[in-house]
C-alpha cells in the first residue's frame, strides 16, 4: 500500500480506476424501471408523434380557407383522441380535440377560445398561421433515432420516453451488492438506552439512505464491536457476494481502530489518507473479491466522503457513463481567511441573495450542518476565500443520487 497522502483529485482517480462495472444484466419492466442505470442504448422503433396531431382542442381546417377574422365556415366532423377523421373537405372545419390525429387536408388546427359555435357552423374570430397548434409526426422523435443511451441511470422521464415508443422492458444492470457494517464498543442503536461513554449509530442509518438513493442492494451486518478477530471474521462473511464491503470508523491509527489491520489480513489496503477536510481517513482495497471502502466514523467525514468519493466508485460500478456532479459558480456570502493544506468540504446553502452562507460549525461531529445545508463548498487546498468571490458550490442534488 502506498502510505503517502494523495490529493482529493488523485484519490478519487484511483477509485474510480479501482471500479469494476457489473455486466450482469436484468431485462425490467419499464414501469419498474425509474433509478436502474440502463445497459444497452435503445432506439425507438416508431416516430413520435406517430402522426399529425392537434396540440390543443380547437377547430382543425384549411389556413387558405380563412383570409380574414369573422369567417364562417360549417363543421363537418368531430374527431376526439383516439379516433381517426375523414378527408376534410375544402371550406370545412372538423371540431379537434387535443392529441387527435389531424384529418387528411386540413394543415392548421385553431383554438376554441378563439373561435365561435353557431349551430353547425364555426365563426373563426382570428387569421391562423399556416401550421398553427398542429404536431408534425416525428417532431420529437424519429422512428431509428437514439432514445436513450447506455450508462444512463433512468430518470422518471426517461422511463416515460421509453414507454411513449412502446418500449413495456428495458435492458438494465443489476444492482450493486453492498455489505456494510459500524465499527465501535461505543455504539448503541436507537431505542436503547444509552449507557455511559455510548452513542447512538447515526452513520447506519445515513449510510443506508445514502445506498438506497443510489439503487443498491444492501446487506447490513450491523455493530461490530473493536476487536481484530471480530473485525476479520465479519470481513470475511461480507465478502460472499458482495461487490463492495462499506464500513464506518476503525480506520484510523488508533489503538482501538481495527479495521485497517483487519483488511490487510484478509486482504489488501491499496490507499489510506486522503487530503480532504472533513474525511482524511478514508480506506480502500480488497477482501476475498469484494471491494473494501472504510470511511471515517466522524458522521460529518463520513457524509462528505460518501457522497464525494464513494459515490462516483458506485456509479461507475453500476456501469453510469457519467460520474461528476455539476457544479454552480456563485458569490460567497462569507470569509475563509484560513487556507488549510487539504481540499475542504464547507457544509453551505444559497440564501434568499443567490449568494452561498456556510454553517458556523464546520466540525466534523456537526451532524446538524448536514441537514441545514443544501450542498457543499468546494475550496482548493491553500485557498482564502473573501466575501464577495466566485465559489464552486455543489448542490445536494447533484450529489444525493
Amino acid at each position: 500500500m502506498n502510505g503517502n497522502i494523495l490529493s482529493f483529485d488523485e484519490a478519487r482517480s484511483r477509485l474510480l480506476g479501482f471500479a469494476r462495472p457489473v455486466r450482469e444484466i436484468d431485462p425490467v419492466d419499464t414501469l419498474f424501471a425509474a433509478g436502474r442505470v440502463l445497459a444497452v442504448t435503445q432506439r425507438s422503433a416508431i416516430n413520435l408523434p406517430p402522426m399529425d396531431n392537434s396540440g390543443m382542442d380547437g377547430y382543425a381546417l384549411r389556413a387558405a380557407d380563412v383570409p380574414a377574422a369573422g369567417t364562417r365556415l360549417p363543421v363537418s366532423q368531430r374527431i376526439p383522441a383516439g379516433s381517426v377523421g375523414h378527408e376534410l373537405a375544402p371550406g370545412t372545419a372538423a371540431r379537434i380535440f387535443t392529441g387527435a390525429p389531424l384529418p387528411p387536408g386540413a394543415d392548421t388546427v385553431v383554438m376554441q377560445e378563439l373561435c365561435e359555435h353557431d349551430g353547425e357552423h364555426v365563426i373563426v374570430n382570428a387569421v391562423p398561421r399556416l401550421g398553427e397548434a398542429v404536431r408534425r409526426m416525428g417532431e420529437d422523435i424519429a422512428a431509428g433515432d437514439e432514445l436513450l443511451p447506455a450508462g444512463l441511470r433512468l430518470s422518471p422521464q426517461a422511463v416515460a420516453l421509453a414507454a411513449s415508443v412502446g418500449l413495456a422492458q428495458l435492458p438494465v444492470y443489476r444492482r450493486v451488492k453492498v455489505a456494510m457494517f459500524s465499527t465501535g464498543s461505543e455504539l448503541v442503536m436507537p431505542g436503547e438506552p444509552l449507557p455511559p461513554g455510548g452513542i447512538y449509530n447515526s452513520n447506519r442509518f445515513m449510510l443506508r439512505g445514502l445506498l438506497a438513493a443510489l439503487g443498491c442492494e444492501v446487506e447490513d451486518f450491523g455493530i461490530v464491536p473493536d476487536r481484530l478477530d471480530a473485525t476479520r471474521d465479519v470481513l470475511r462473511r461480507a465478502a460472499e457476494g458482495h461487490d463492495l464491503i462499506l464500513t464506518s470508523g476503525g480506520v484510523s491509527v488508533g489503538e482501538e481502530d481495527h479495521v485497517k489491520p483487519a483488511v490487510e489480513a484478509e486482504g489488501s489496503l491499496d490507499m489510506w489518507k486522503i487530503a480532504m477536510k472533513p474525511g482524511k481517513p478514508l480506506a480502500y482495497g480488497r477482501v476475498h473479491g469484494a471491494a473494501f471502502i472504510g470511511l471515517p466514523g466522524n458522521p460529518v467525514s463520513s457524509f462528505v466522503t460518501f457522497v464525494m468519493l464513494v459515490r462516483p466508485f458506485l456509479l461507475a460500478t453500476q456501469g453510469v457513463g457519467e460520474t461528476d456532479p455539476v457544479a454552480l459558480t456563485l458569490r460567497a456570502d462569507f470569509d475563509w481567511p484560513k487556507p488549510d493544506r487539504r481540499r475542504e468540504f464547507l457544509r453551505a446553502r444559497i440564501n434568499a441573495r443567490g449568494e452561498v452562507e456556510v454553517f458556523a460549525n464546520q466540525g466534523s461531529a456537526a451532524l446538524h450542518s448536514t441537514v441545514w445545508a443544501t450542498g457543499l463548498v468546494d475550496i482548493p487546498a491553500g485557498t482564502v476565500i473573501e466575501r464577495g468571490e466566485p465559489v464552486r458550490f455543489l448542490p445536494y442534488g447533484e450529489l444525493l443520487h
